[in-house]
């Protein structure tokens, strides 16, 4: 399939998923992020995503994987005006993080209605100790303020690092070992430490069965602006597993959305919160990698 059709059926897609969630839908401000990110589409992971709730609604993420003709994500972005150049230290983040450890890939977050929003540089075989990476110039001074209390609560070791340019945001994601994922009681006080709101109880437990946990932080104060946690993703993952109330147009992304492969349908639930309050973020896959069809293959062999 050539890559404008795949672009085509992708939008197709969207516009599809868009429906399901009441989400305004343009081609005219779909298609430049898709045109430029068609290559991503012919053996990618692609996901949806959207944010549970009132306060979120109006709003489709999708996530791709970037080929290796990307080699250079951020200057990709900006020959697309979807990013400013900028002496802003967002605008070189990347490339530090990409000197100093072995990038395995880069993902591009865009939003039906928002357009272009971060990128992020993944490296999971290559973890980084945070205080390290805490070194880095151009990361934002609150990592490195905030190192004592990541070490405090088991948040050594980074897998990928997300830059919001919109916004200015870093999110860094820790990587656990499924032996010292952190028990709820240390989420909660960790919480309460940061001075996010109390999580609810069944949602935590749900939540901490993570092997990630993901902290945002700005450059422009010391504050820690957002925590998630959620289960790996997996197949077959029905909503009403999740200790939450589910929007009926959000449960109907979560179990109808298209997707492009066979078998069960592959979702994440992530819990997050923030200073106005405990969310979900809800995922559905609609294309798997090479990587990740062997993976959940053996995940639905291991769930049988």
């Amino acid at each position: 399939m050539s890559e404008a059709t795949e672009a085509e059926k992708f939008y197709s897609a969207v516009e599809e998923t868009a429906r399901l969630l009441g989400v305004p839908c343009s081609r005219d401000q779909v298609w430049p992020t898709l045109s430029a990110y068609r290559d991503a589409l012919k053996e990618g992971g692609v996901a949806f995503s959207v944010h549970a709730g009132e306060r979120h609604a109006g709003e489709l993420n999708y996530a791709l994987t970037l080929p290796p003709s990307i080699d250079d994500p951020y200057a990709h972005a900006v020959s697309h005006g979807f990013v400013a150049e900028t002496d802003h230290p967002a605008g070189s983040l990347l490339y530090d993080i990409e000197a100093r450890c072995a990038v395995a890939e880069h993902f591009v977050d865009c939003g039906v209605v928002g357009g272009f929003r971060k990128l992020y540089a993944h490296f999971p075989q290559d973890l980084q100790k945070v205080a390290k990476l805490a070194d880095i110039p151009s990361m934002p001074p609150a990592v490195a303020e905030n190192v004592d209390l990541f070490t405090r609560y088991g948040l050594e070791d980074v897998a990928m690092i997300g830059v919001n340019y919109r916004q200015r945001h870093v999110s860094v994601y820790f990587q656990f070992a499924p032996e010292n994922r952190p028990e709820p009681d240390a989420v909660r006080s960790m919480l309460a430490e940061i001075g996010l709101p109390e999580p609810d109880g069944p949602l935590l437990e749900f939540a901490h069965k993570t092997l990630r946990a993901n902290l945002t932080l700005g450059w422009d104060s010391p504050e820690i602006l957002r925590v998630a946690l959620a289960p790996p993703p997996r197949r077959g993952l029905d909503p009403s597993a999740v200790p939450a109330r589910i929007e009926p147009n959000v449960e109907r992304f979560a179990t109808s959305s298209p997707r492009n492969y066979a078998g069960e349908r592959v979702n994440l639930f992530a819990v997050k919160w923030a200073a106005e309050g405990e969310f979900l973020e809800v995922c559905s896959y609609y294309q798997l990698s090479a990587l990740q069809q062997k993976l959940f293959v053996q995940d639905a062999g291991e769930q049988s």
